[in-house]
């Protein structure tokens, strides 16, 4: 509604802004102690605005581990346009410091990483990125910024599959990019509404519903999570298990140190894609999808579901067997959920 020509209530066309949307921007802004969020209709469309940003021969240095539906967008289809990216393990600066160009304007992180559980250290990083002109970009998702604020670790933008934990209920999809940056806002703001992949006004609902429990889910994900991977580190058919709250997982201290409790994600590996798919098909309580962060627990093949899209001897250089499967783990009774994997286990 405009009160006269040229001049409207601050709302002049729901694509352009929404104050639903407005207010769950706000929301998640505060909880990642941001300027400003900026709600897309997806993860992956965040991600996509971010890197709309650059121009043709630019180069990203990014995290060897990221999730497959980013690697997709990355290689087929900004490849297209002249963006060339380098894929290094970040959890070793000098990887990345080695990787920069005088092209490069991202770092772009994923800690926890999907699925292989790895972390970066945020604040080395920062320092890096900053040094070379360099914008750090993190996705939180694994963690939520219940667990893990990277801005305050000196990131420069954050972003949100807002789908995972930040709903929490498995029934919205969504993304979200924070930023305390003017000129990246304004930036972003700008492409939200000229590509129109934005957040509507019903998934802004649910997703405010979903943020009001964030705090009282992520506590008994993160205790779940600890008790399950403890679990899985002593039973004799599991390999490895992977989870940052885990003493012996090799960046625990970091994990300690920029992280509130470890989310509710793991990995672990029977050794086999056979001993994989008897596990994941025994299961009863775990149901067996692609995503994660919901209140129920979910279990993951990443081989042949999250990551199919990357080549297969990309994956298995990266630590993505036919033997991993990954777990986001719900708040439901820990006992419910350690007896279904015992049984699960024990049929291979």
């Amino acid at each position: 509604m405009h009160d006269e020509l040229g001049q409207h209530k601050g709302f002049d066309y729901s694509r352009t802004n929404n104050p639903t949307r407005a207010a769950v921007e706000a929301n998640i802004a505060a909880l990642e102690g941001a300027r400003s969020g900026i709600a897309f209709a997806s993860g992956v469309a965040a991600i996509n605005a971010v890197a709309s940003r650059l121009d043709p021969g630019d180069h990203i240095v990014v995290d060897e581990n990221i999730y497959g539906g980013t690697h997709r967008l990355f290689e087929h289809v900004l490849r297209r346009y002249k963006i060339s990216f380098s894929y290094v393990e970040t959890a070793i600066p000098d990887n990345v410091a080695a990787a920069l160009t005088s092209h490069s304007k991202m770092i772009y992180v994923e800690t926890p990483s999907n699925p292989l559980l790895g972390l970066t250290d945020l604040a080395a990083m920062a320092d890096l990125a900053h040094s070379h002109n360099t914008k750090l970009v993190v996705d939180n998702t694994f963690a939520s910024p219940y667990v893990q604020r990277p801005l305050e670790h000196g990131a420069d933008l954050v972003i949100h599959s807002t789908t995972k934990y930040l709903n929490g209920h498995s029934d919205t999809i969504g993304g979200m990019v924070l930023t305390s940056n003017t000129e990246d806002e304004a930036s972003l703001r700008f492409i939200q509404n000229t590509s129109g992949a934005i957040m509507g006004p019903f998934d802004a609902w649910l997703l405010l519903r979903g943020t009001k429990t964030l705090s009282l889910r992520m506590r008994t994900h993160s205790q779940n999570g600890l008790a399950l991977a403890e679990f899985l580190s002593s039973h004799p058919k599991v390999h490895e298990v992977l989870y940052p709250g885990l003493p012996d997982h090799p960046q625990h201290a970091l994990a300690c140190r920029q992280m509130h409790g470890f989310s509710g994600m793991l990995s672990f590996d029977v050794g086999s894609l056979e001993a994989a798919s008897t596990v994941c098909n025994r299961v009863r309580l775990l149901s067996l999808a692609v995503s994660l962060g919901g209140v129920e627990s979910l279990i993951s093949h990443p081989a042949s579901m999250s990551h199919a899209s990357v080549p297969r001897k990309e994956r298995l250089e990266r630590g993505i067997g036919d033997g991993l499967i990954r777990i986001s783990t719900g708040i439901e009774d820990i006992q419910d959920l350690t007896e279904d994997m015992h049984q699960a286990l024990d049929a291979i």
